[in-house]
C-alpha cells in the first residue's frame, strides 16, 4: 500500500518541487500545503458540476463517436475540473497578502492543480487493482503533467488579471477558458485514440506532439515569469536553464505589475 501511494503521489510532488524551486522568494509552506489540500477538494467539487451535466444529457459516460468523445472531454472533465480548480484557487488567494508577485500565481495554481492530480491519481491507482503499475506509469507520463500544464496556464492569466492595470476583462476569461480548451483537446485525443483503433496510432502521435508542445510552452512560461520575478525593472538579459530571457519593462508598460 505504501508503494502504491508513493507511485500515485510522486509525480505531483516532483512537478510541484520544480515550480517551487524556481520561485526566488518562496511562498509559505503552510499555503503550499493548504493549496495542495484545496486541489484534493476541487476533485470532489468537480463531481457536483459533472454530475448534473451528465443528468441533463450534455455527455455520456460511454462515448462511441468523435462527437461523444468531445462532449465527455469538455462537459465531463475539462469544464467541471478547471472550474473547480479555479474556484479553489480564488478561495486560496482572495485574502492572501503573500500573493504579491506575478510568479506566485503560477506557484499557487500549480499547487492546487497538482493536489487535484494527486487525489485523482490515488483513486485511479487504487481502483486499478493488479494493474496499478501500468496505470501509475501512464498517469505519471501523461495525466499528471497535463494537470500541471493546465494549472500553469491558469496561474499565468490569474496573475495577469490580478496585477495588470488594464485589459482585466480578457485575462479574467482566459484564466478559465484557456485551461478548459487545452484540457478538452487533451482528453478528446485520449478518448478518440481508444474509440478508433484504425487511427489510434496516428491519434496517439498527435497526443504526444500536443503534450510536447504544451510542456515546452509551460516550461518557457515558468522560466520567463520566474526570471521576470527576480529581475523586474532591471531590463536585464539573462540565461535560465538554456533559455535566453530578455525583458525590458520600460518597453512593455502594459505588463508591469500594478503593485
Amino acid at each position: 500500500m505504501l508503494l502504491l501511494t508513493f507511485a500515485a503521489l510522486a509525480p505531483a510532488f516532483i512537478l510541484l518541487w520544480y515550480v517551487y524551486n524556481k520561485d526566488t522568494q518562496p511562498e509559505p509552506t503552510r499555503l503550499i500545503i493548504k493549496g495542495f489540500c484545496y486541489g484534493g477538494i476541487a476533485a470532489l467539487v468537480s463531481t457536483f458540476i459533472s454530475g448534473p451535466l451528465l443528468n441533463m444529457g450534455f455527455y455520456t459516460t460511454d462515448p462511441r463517436t468523435l462527437q461523444e468523445a468531445i462532449k465527455i472531454s469538455f462537459f465531463g472533465a475539462a469544464i467541471p475540473e478547471e472550474t473547480a480548480k479555479l474556484l479553489m484557487l480564488w478561495l486560496l488567494l482572495r485574502n492572501c497578502p503573500e500573493f504579491d508577485e506575478r510568479y506566485d500565481g503560477i506557484v499557487y495554481a500549480t499547487t492546487v492543480g497538482l493536489g487535484f492530480a494527486a487525489f485523482e491519481n490515488i483513486m485511479y491507482v487504487i481502483s486499478a487493482g493488479v494493474n496499478w503499475v501500468d496505470v501509475a506509469f501512464t498517469r505519471a507520463l501523461f495525466a499528471v503533467p497535463g494537470h500541471f500544464a493546465f494549472a500553469v496556464t491558469m496561474g499565468y492569466y490569474y496573475s495577469r488579471y490580478h496585477f495588470r492595470r488594464d485589459s482585466k476583462g480578457g485575462d479574467k476569461i482566459k484564466m478559465w477558458a484557456y485551461p478548459v480548451i487545452l484540457h478538452g483537446i487533451y482528453d478528446t485525443l485520449c478518448f478518440f485514440s481508444e474509440l478508433n483503433k484504425s487511427l489510434s496510432f496516428i491519434i496517439t502521435l498527435l497526443l504526444i506532439a500536443f503534450c510536447i508542445w504544451l510542456f515546452k510552452r509551460t516550461r518557457a512560461r515558468i522560466l520567463s515569469e520566474a526570471a521576470q520575478n527576480e529581475y523586474i525593472g532591471s531590463g536585464a538579459s539573462i540565461r535560465a536553464n538554456g533559455y535566453d530571457i530578455e525583458h525590458d519593462w520600460t518597453d512593455h508598460p502594459e505588463d508591469q505589475d500594478a503593485s
